[in-house]
């Protein structure tokens, strides 16, 4: 898939798997697929996080955002202090899992020094809420919570 000029797919796999906030936020954002970024995993540091591990998965929601839209990204994200850009290749399918595509695709990933936290809880039901919408397995995030809430210990 290629975007239209302008334009980039954008990689979400915490809060901003709400189409709601994603609404608010960034109003031109519109969801084109999903995929699972193979050997990485999820994980909390009190915001949600993804670090390369090979043998898991990390369930994800694709948007196509236009300048605007990644500008008020980078500000939610904190980027470049809290998060950094990278570009992954993917294989992405369309909501209902047809028609697969290979595409490069922008996701944030936090900057280093941030160790396992436990996530707010209103901030844990968001990406809980866009899990269930989605169809995404919920071990995936309950597994990274587990490993947060031991560590935060």
């Amino acid at each position: 898939m290629r975007s239209e000029v302008g334009r980039r797919l954008y990689i979400a796999y915490g809060s901003n798997l709400s189409v709601e906030q994603m609404a608010l936020r960034c109003p031109e954002a519109r969801v084109v697929g999903r995929a699972v970024l193979k050997d990485w995993r999820l994980c909390f540091k009190v915001h949600a996080d993804i670090e390369p591990c090979e043998g898991h998965g990390v369930p994800i929601l694709i948007w196509e955002i236009g300048k605007v839209d990644e500008a008020a990204l980078d500000r939610y994200e904190g980027y470049p202090a809290y998060y950094i850009k990278k570009d992954i290749d993917v294989t992405m399918t369309d909501l209902d899992g047809n028609n697969p595509q290979e595409v490069t695709a922008m996701v944030y990933v936090m900057t280093k020094g941030h160790g396992l936290r436990l996530p707010w809880r209103g901030y844990y039901e968001v990406l809980e809420e866009g899990y269930e919408r989605f169809g995404f397995d919920k071990k995936i995030l309950e597994q990274a919570l587990a490993e947060a809430k031991e560590a935060d210990r």
